[in-house]
């Protein structure tokens, strides 16, 4: 007996059986059979069918002698499965990498519940979608179990057949059965969820749910979506056979009248002429079934609800035409509202222009607002040691003021201080570009970190790859780097890099990476500290994986590891730790399974470690594919190795401005299976390895000496000269302060020495 039966009806979807097919055969959990029910399909599906049951004795084909739609399909499969737990997909859908083993995880975990949730995502033809509206509650179910009496709001979860796993004698024992029709789904889903005595939740996508641009049938308008009048009278003539379910009669009542609502809003459903036979059918429902003392909900839709019997389709179109109205009219009148606080704010920021510059006052952001971080929080750190008469305030979303630090002095963007000191700062310290509403004044010094040593394609010479600057605006990010005064940079490669993709009048110092100093700096038991926070058991190596996004898939997000297989194929005494690219985290990646297996313990997410720093002392190797990431963690001189399985379209979708796997920092795989060899054999960390590093080392950790924050601080803001170590490399200044090196810091201590500055020209 198989523990999963997978049950998949198939009529009309020769284009997407394959994938949906291999999706679930390609799963690392294996004790499964699928049972594909085909429902007279028309075309190519029965061939491709009986070919796979040839290659695979897991899959069994039921060719049915007459077309009997969706629900019955379904049905005919249950009647031939015999897995412990039933699970339906639809064929032109597919399950992600892991889904059936965090499925078993969790059921066992949870001694086999009634049913299993887990999410999905919905994947367009132009591209994934972003994460569910169950998504949410999903996660705040946790681990444990429940029933809907305790938790009525999770009947609030997407009711389809295909995002749940049935354990099939409690299918079976309550006679759940598919009625003909569309929106079969209902009934059987809210029949279930109110019998389960034990409900498991799992926070992971488990399902692309294709949207297809045509052809899906919830997207045909017609008669047919009238179907949901006798779905839903036959989940009520249930409920009137079970007294002992009374309690869920309004919670259903309410998700059957919100169901009927969201349909006739559809116009992709309902057609206008057959909209009033529609109203009246929902009104009818209502009259009929409506509990005694059912109380709406708040909002528009509980307005909805209180249906008055007399009431014509016409006036429910004219109230929702009027509160569609209202909604614009509000809508407008936030934007009215909003751009006229802007203007007072700018006008702040011009007011206090006019008044002269604080030589003792710095301004500091990072990753577009998101904490002390980053080259400019060692700068700050630096400053507050060896310039303590220099003022720094932070610029900080206000979802990230909990997280500072003690003692950090800040403004929230916007804000009237955020303006006030923006318009007084001397120094403007940052990592990516300022905002372009804030002009740069004469005299106001800005510096420029960046965000690592750069592989890919950057600023203008994006204008060659379309894809890749797809909503990015080159000519406008070059008008805000012409505000930079100084660009910093860790290596000659950089240097070269950011003059040729900014074409601006800045100032290339070769200071370092501040951010590195703490990496050059790291003393032997530097991330023993970091291990214990990320809770790796002593002893263990740590491999640290961190996947950079991909330009040619819409996301970003590409899954290029089975991490679960990863992280087993490591074996004991090894903990793979992951970090995810900042524009990913908040995606669906970690949705993909990375946020159940850190629950699980198989792994750990080191994405919310705010200090990238502390994750890359913490590890032994580090594997990436082309994630800045690697400059960085060279410093380190510890093995690198990179999986470079899709280098041909990165490059290509992205550019590059050198082959990482030509001059790569050690071991290069091309292949899964490449990299589990390379751990496998230990040849990740052998003199090979050791002598592609030391190259690698030597040409991009070229001015990174410890040294990097004081630096910058000695010469910017001090107007010293640093006595050993890497120099500057002058150019002409920002264009707003037409200013020459020598003058920019208007300090009696600034002395220009012969030889500490090379002129690039």
């Amino acid at each position: 007996m198989p523990r999963f039966s997978i049950i998949v009806p198939v009529f009309k979807v020769q284009g997407f059986l394959r994938e949906c097919l291999d999706s679930v055969l390609g799963q690392s959990f294996t004790d499964l059979e699928v049972i594909a029910v085909d429902d007279r399909s028309p075309d190519g599906c029965p061939a491709i069918l009986d070919a796979y049951a040839d290659r695979d004795a897991r899959v069994r084909v039921l060719h049915l002698p007459e077309n009997v739609g969706l629900g019955r399909a379904r049905n005919a499969g249950l009647e031939e499965a015999s897995g412990d737990y039933v699970l339906f997909l639809d064929s032109d859908d597919s399950y992600t990498p892991g889904l059936l083993a965090a499925v078993a995880a969790r059921l066992e975990a949870n001694r086999d519940p009634d049913i299993l949730v887990f999410d999905h995502v919905r994947t367009h033809w132009w591209g994934r979608g972003g994460r569910s509206t169950a998504a949410d509650l999903l996660a705040a179910a946790g681990t444990g179990t429940f029933s809907i009496r305790e938790r009525p709001e999770y009947l609030h979860l997407f009711l389809v057949a295909w995002n749940k796993a049935y354990r099939r004698d409690f299918f079976l024992k309550h006679e759940l059965s598919y009625a003909p029709g569309l929106y079969e789904d209902a009934p059987v889903t809210y029949r279930s969820m109110v019998l389960a005595d034990r409900i498991a939740c799992l926070e992971r996508i488990g399902v692309e749910y294709r949207q297809r641009r045509q052809g899906a049938i919830t997207k045909t308008p017609g008669r047919r979506h009238f179907d949901i009048f006798a779905q839903y009278e036959g989940l009520f003539a249930f409920l009137e056979e079970r007294p002992d379910l009374a309690w869920a009669r309004p919670l259903l009542f309410e998700r059957a009248l919100d169901h009927m609502l969201f349909v006739l809003a559809r116009d992709d459903r309902v057609m206008p002429r057959d909209r009033g036979d529609f109203y009246r059918e929902i009104r009818s429902f209502h009259a009929r079934h409506v509990p005694e003392g059912f109380t709406p909900p708040d909002g528009w839709r509980g307005k909805e609800m209180r249906l008055p019997a007399s009431a014509p389709y016409a006036s429910y179109a004219v109230a929702r035409g009027l509160r569609d109205l209202r909604r614009r009219a509000g809508n407008g009148k936030r934007r009215v509202t909003q751009a006229a606080s802007e203007r007072a704010r700018r006008t702040w920021y011009t007011a206090h222009s006019r008044l002269p510059l604080d030589p003792h006052l710095a301004v500091y952001s990072a990753f577009t607002h998101r904490g002390v971080l980053g080259d400019p929080a060692a700068i700050h750190a630096k400053a507050r040691e060896i310039a303590p008469h220099i003022r720094g305030v932070w610029v900080v979303q206000e979802d990230a003021v909990e997280a500072l630090p003690p003692g950090i002095d800040f403004v929230t963007p916007g804000s009237r201080r955020y303006h006030e000191v923006m318009a007084r700062a001397t120094y403007w310290v940052n990592n990516v570009n300022w905002p372009g509403t804030l002009a740069k004044r004469p005299g106001s010094i800005h510096l420029h970190t960046h965000l690592g040593t750069p592989l890919k394609y950057m600023a203008a010479d994006l204008l060659a790859k379309p894809g890749a600057r797809h909503g990015f605006d080159v000519p406008k990010m070059l008008w805000r780097a012409d505000r930079w005064d100084y660009s910093l940079v860790a290596n000659r490669h950089s240097e070269l890099v950011w003059e040729r993709a900014c074409p601006c009048h800045f100032t290339s110092l070769r200071t370092g990476s501040p951010r590195n100093d703490v990496l050059v700096n790291a003393g032997p038991g530097a991330g023993e500290a970091a291990r214990a926070r990320l809770g790796v058991p002593a002893g263990n190596t740590v491999v640290l994986y961190a996947p950079t996004r991909r330009d040619y898939r819409r996301d970003g997000h590409v899954d290029r590891i089975d991490l679960a297989r990863f992280a087993e194929d490591l074996g004991t005494g090894h903990t793979l730790v992951v970090r995810l690219h900042p524009s990913l985290a908040k995606g669906t990646a970690r949705g993909m399974g990375l946020a159940d297996l850190h629950r699980r313990g198989v792994l750990i997410d080191a994405t919310d470690e705010p200090h990238v720093e502390d994750v890359m002392l913490a590890a032994d190797v580090l594997v990436t594919d082309y994630s800045a990431l690697m400059f960085d963690y060279a410093n380190l001189d510890r093995p690198i190795v990179i999986h470079a399985d899709d280098w041909g379209a990165y490059a290509a979708s992205r550019g590059a401005y050198f082959d990482i796997t030509a001059d790569a920092p050690g071991h290069v795989s091309g292949s899964y299976r490449e990299l589990a060899w390379l751990f496998a054999s230990g040849t990740w960390r052998d003199g090979e390895s050791a002598r592609a590093r030391a190259g690698f080392r030597e040409r991009f950790c070229e001015f990174d000496d410890g040294h990097a924050a004081e630096r910058v601080v000695r010469m910017v803001m001090l107007g010293e000269r640093m006595p050993e170590g890497p120099v500057g490399v002058a150019r002409v200044p920002a264009p707003a302060g037409e200013r020459s090196l020598t003058d920019a810091r208007r300090s009696p201590r600034w002395r220009a020495q012969p030889g500490s500055l090379d002129v690039v020209m």
